[in-house]
């Protein structure tokens, strides 16, 4: 990540930067699903990747990568990583689906596409872009979907996940597993 431009201080770009680091949190959960061969726990960490993956890209896709495409020098930057989006959206596919050793070419190509954003097209926009032009990307943006993790970095299930939401005053148990394939249950504070 880069800490030069100070760009993640811009509420949109600090959040694609924190949603990277969860993906790419996940796909380590998947990458190593796959190095033991489980199937089940990788079609369930793909799941999560999935999760966390599909709403960031189609929000830096109607947010940021629009607004910025209507600057020519950055039309086909842009084109180019919707296209990586594309690619990131089959390999995940192929490796939910049972290839599991695309796994580490799915998390190579994660790594380098989000190498890209963070260390190229940011900093970039953060340069680049007037108020106005923050205005509509914030306008624009999606809303952040809730984490899939604890913020501890422990995994929560799908199932889990899907009981959980910020804000609510409540008790309740989440599975958490951790990168050794062992889980546990208890309460969120």
């Amino acid at each position: 990540m880069c800490s030069y431009c100070g760009c993640q201080s811009i509420t949109v770009v600090g959040r694609f930067m924190a949603e990277h680091d969860e993906i790419i949190n996940a796909t380590g959960e998947m990458v190593r699903a796959a190095a033991t061969g489980d199937q089940e726990r990788v079609r369930e960490t793909a799941r999560v990747v999935a999760r966390l993956l599909n709403p960031h890209t189609h929000a830096e896709e109607v947010g940021l990568f629009s607004v910025m495409r209507e600057q020519e020098e950055f039309t086909d930057h842009i084109d180019v990583l919707c296209g990586e989006h594309s690619s990131l959206d089959e390999l995940l596919e192929a490796v939910a689906g049972g290839d599991l050793e695309r796994a580490p070419e799915f998390e190579h190509a994660l790594r380098t596409h989000i190498d890209k954003e963070d260390n190229g097209l940011f900093p970039a926009a953060a340069m680049s872009l007037d108020g106005t032009e923050w205005e509509r990307v914030d306008a624009t943006t999606p809303q952040a979907q809730e984490a899939l993790t604890d913020g501890r970095g422990h995994l929560l299930t799908a199932d889990a996940a899907s009981h959980h939401t910020h804000g609510d005053s409540h008790s309740h148990a989440a599975n958490h597993t951790h990168a050794d394939g062992s889980s546990h249950t208890h309460p969120h504070p």
